[in-house]
């Protein structure tokens, strides 16, 4: 059955792998404008302490500038750190390297896995129609710390990017072993919206056995979508902007404008069932 998402008409998604460059913010800033591009409005959340995905949008770092490390301590609400990406439909809360220390000063909080979704909850009750989303993504960190479990317990599903190489089940293993502690002890509506394959190689024989190997044990919960290896989606961050700006027919551009539909179509899915 369909969870309408605990913060109104918005489905939060959170993009999570413990592992490092596999493609996560890069899924992020590019699934978002995808999403954006067909008509979705869509809020990016960066909680990654890096704020690749605040740079790869284009957004210049400042050194007054408020951002989701203010939001989790309570020094600023959502609406008020919010900033327009100069794509339609789709805003950003910006990530600071003050959220490398968050995890020590939140350590005293009350509800301080909830940060998150009680910051996402107090902006749905706002009203304000700018500040409206029919999508919101959360860029996790590279680590399952306090950080990644705020995202998991504010997110009604995760979709989790698996580079095509030797260890990935095994991390995948571990993530999914975290989703399960979280959905047993800290928010039961979260699901496995799905896995995205990235840094794809057709030339590759080890990319197509992964690819193999994953969908063997996790089935339909893999995208049929996978994104290739591509010059063109390393090389848009330098010049802050997502792929499908810096070049819309790449066969990067393609991919992820596939994987938006594919995440919509899933989403239709589960309201009619």
């Amino acid at each position: 059955m369909f969870n309408q998402s605990m913060f109104g008409t918005s489905r939060i998604l959170a993009i999570a792998n413990q592992k490092g460059g596999v493609g996560k913010t890069t899924t992020a800033i590019n699934l978002g404008t995808a999403l954006a591009a067909v008509g979705e409005t869509v809020l990016i959340v960066d909680l990654d302490p890096q704020g690749n995905a605040s740079t790869g949008l284009g957004i210049a770092r400042t050194a007054k500038q408020k951002s989701s490390y203010h939001v989790l301590i309570g020094e600023a609400e959502l609406d008020q750190v919010i900033v327009d990406s100069g794509i339609p439909r789709l805003h950003c809360v910006p990530s600071t390297i003050d959220l490398l220390g968050a995890e020590l000063e939140l350590a005293d909080f009350d509800r301080k896995t909830y940060r998150l979704a009680d910051a996402i909850h107090r902006l749905s009750q706002s009203r304000n129609a700018n500040r409206s989303y029919s999508y919101i993504l959360v860029d996790c960190p590279p680590s399952l710390n306090l950080l990644t479990i705020n995202s998991l317990s504010a997110a009604d599903a995760v979709l989790v990017p698996l580079q095509c190489e030797f260890f990935a089940l095994e991390g995948l293993s571990q993530l999914l072993k975290t989703v399960e502690r979280v959905r047993a002890t800290l928010n039961p509506k979260l699901s496995i919206q799905g896995v995205v394959l990235t840094m794809f190689d057709r030339r590759n024989s080890l990319s197509e056995q992964v690819a193999q190997d994953v969908r063997s044990v996790l089935g339909d919960k893999v995208y049929q979508t996978v994104i290739p290896r591509n010059v063109r989606v390393s090389e848009a961050p330098s010049y802050g902007k997502p792929v499908l700006l810096y070049d819309n027919v790449c066969i990067g551009s393609q991919a992820y404008i596939k994987l938006a539909s594919e995440v919509i179509r899933r989403e239709r899915e589960l309201r009619a069932a």
